[in-house]
């Protein structure tokens, strides 16, 4: 929050002190201050809550800045910004962050509406009250006072969300037309203008583009399908479009899914009677052609767990079906228990798929991480990739492979098992090539040129048994570039270990024989000892060892007992006799 605090004030100076343009009128630029504005506070991670708070916060320090307060703590007095008050572009700017505050509430709103419909009604009231605001800013800014730039921009973000109105209302038409208009609006700018402001524009068409394409959809155009595959491809559709762009692929798919009965896989055909598996293996080939021409590992990666979440789910509903076949397999209603029922069959392909998914995400994820490997760190704070990341990604690999060679009903389809086979050696030879290049990092050189000649024999096998399966090696790594690479990495090991080893060859031998005396007692003989620069050097014995050393003499007085004392009866005073005549004498002195 406090970050936030401090770039509001940035921000508003920078858009404030725009007050004039070129041609002596009120400028506002309406895109560039709510995209820096979205951007800082928000938007960038999804939280409209925080974007809406900056708006209030803004609005507050524009009212007291311009005097235009609506009353005081105890009375509200509503006021109006008429077109005489434009002596300052402040004044459209409380209009457009009115607009924007509303806006990110219904934004807020839409989230929230996924578990809570019946928010939807307050986010459509928000809506409406967003594009009455950029009315009023577009109604303002029709003022000679206004330069024409700023026109413009006006009537774009007024269409823009008067659009999203209609959209939200499927009012598909209307929407539409208001999408269009402001399109074309933003091209005429972007053409009009520097490269810098071009880029927003262009940025906001790109944004209004997949809504377009989507209202035509609903209008009628069928081909708009074809261009909103597309831009999920590219990475385009964010934010309100993604949900309506899955859910316009799901129907497409289950109008398809009527004409679909059976599916045949390893030789054997198998009837398809659960809707959601009907859906999920209609758009199968249209997932993995998007995978394929995904346009940057973001996308890539996003498609991937979209299949894998389709996939899931599916799975779950065929075994549901599984537990009711089984059930009346109980029953005694089924004869053939023996053989695997299609159902089964079905789980089993549908598993296949999930798994090989699982493997080409994990390789798809493991060549990048490679490329990365290969290039030079130029931040040594930053953490880079390191071969146990690989590692790891290969276990996964492993793992999913050991899975496919137990799926029900494959038991005994040889070229299948042997097809799984081949796959494990070739990912058990990268495994291992990276374990061997952890072992180089710390220089343990033995351990990682035997790991070298095991990548160089599981590779030999591959390439020995790949002669009559020749098919199944076209989607694997190849086995030669790695072999190529095992000996250079050879090579350069044997090589680094012979420098490694002539480094602690300069010493000679006889200074580095080991001696556990403390060195205070061999302060005589010099010898090469790294424990002595350690954390524990061994310089005195501690505790030192106790020695013998002489007692302290006893005395005892036996004298004593036999000693006679002389008699002291007459050193001993006497007690005189008591009364006042003596007490008298003593007083004086006589008698002493």
């Amino acid at each position: 929050m406090a970050a936030d605090k401090q770039n509001e004030g940035k921000v508003s100076l920078t858009d404030e002190n725009k007050k004039n343009s070129s041609d002596g009128g009120l400028g506002l630029e309406i895109l560039q201050i709510i995209k820096e504005s979205q951007q800082q506070h928000g938007l960038r991670h999804g939280d409209y809550q925080r974007y809406r708070g900056y708006c209030s916060r803004r609005l507050r320090r524009l009212r007291k800045a311009l005097g235009f307060k609506m009353g005081n703590r105890h009375k509200f007095i509503g006021k109006k910004i008429t077109v005489e008050m434009l002596s300052d572009n402040r004044y459209l700017l409380l209009v457009l962050m009115e607009a924007e505050r509303a806006w990110s509430y219904a934004m807020q709103l839409k989230q929230e509406a996924n578990t809570e419909p019946r928010k939807r009604f307050h986010l459509l009231a928000r809506l409406r009250k967003a594009a009455k605001h950029s009315e009023k800013l577009e109604k303002l800014c029709e003022s000679p006072r206004v330069d024409a730039k700023t026109k413009l921009e006006a009537q774009a973000y007024t269409a823009y969300l008067g659009g999203m109105v209609k959209f939200e209302l499927q009012e598909w038409k209307l929407a539409m037309e208001a999408f269009n208009k402001c399109k074309t609006i933003y091209e005429k700018l972007a053409s009009a203008f520097t490269e810098e402001l071009a880029v927003l524009y262009r940025q906001r068409v790109d944004e209004i583009s997949p809504n377009i394409r989507y209202c035509a959809y609903n209008i009628g155009d069928q081909n708009a399908i074809n261009d909103l595959m597309q831009m999920r491809l590219t990475g385009g559709g964010g934010g309100m479009m993604a949900e309506k762009l899955e859910s316009l692929i799901t129907q497409a798919r289950t109008k398809q899914a009527a004409t679909m009965g059976e599916v045949e896989w390893r030789g054997r055909v198998v009837p398809v009677k659960i809707d959601k598996a009907r859906i999920f293996l209609l758009g199968l080939a249209d997932n993995e052609s998007a995978i394929a021409q995904a346009a940057n590992e973001e996308t890539k990666e996003h498609l991937y767990e979209t299949l894998l979440a389709e996939c899931r789910d599916t799975i779950q509903a065929v075994r549901e079906e599984l537990k009711s076949e089984a059930k009346q397999r109980e029953r005694g209603t089924e004869g053939d228990s023996g053989k695997v029922s299609h159902l089964q069959f079905l789980h089993s392909y549908l598993t296949y798929i999930k798994l090989c998914t699982l493997v080409k995400r994990n390789e798809s994820m493991a060549h990048t991480l490679q490329a990365k490997l290969k290039e030079p760190e130029t931040d040594e704070s930053k953490r880079g990739p390191r071969p146990q990341d690989l590692i790891r990604l290969y276990d996964i690999i492993l793992q999913s492979l050991a899975e496919l060679s137990t799926l029900q009903g494959l038991e005994d389809d040889h070229t299948f098992q042997k097809e799984v086979s081949l796959k494990t050696l070739v990912y058990k030879a990268y495994r291992c090539f990276f374990i061997a290049q952890s072992y180089v990092l710390v220089k343990k050189w033995s351990e990682a040129l035997v790991l070298y000649e095991r990548v160089l024999k599981y590779a030999k096998e591959v390439q020995s048994k790949a002669k009559n399966l020749n098919n199944s090696l076209k989607d694997l790594p190849d086995v030669q570039e790695l072999i190529a690479e095992v000996n250079a990495e050879k090579y350069s090991l044997q090589a680094a270990a012979i420098l490694d080893t002539d480094e602690t060859a300069e010493v000679p031998s006889q200074l580095q024989v080991k001696d556990n005396r403390p060195l205070c007692e061999r302060l005589e003989t010099f010898r090469l000892d790294t424990a002595l620069v350690g954390k524990h050097p061994n310089l005195v014995q501690f505790p030192p060892d106790f020695q013998p050393i002489p007692c302290k003499p006893l005395f005892f007085d036996l004298a004593l007992n036999h000693v006679a004392f002389p008699p002291l009866d007459d050193k001993v005073e006497q007690k005189g006799k008591g009364g006042l005549t003596g007490y008298i004498k003593g007083i004086f002195g006589f008698g002493s």
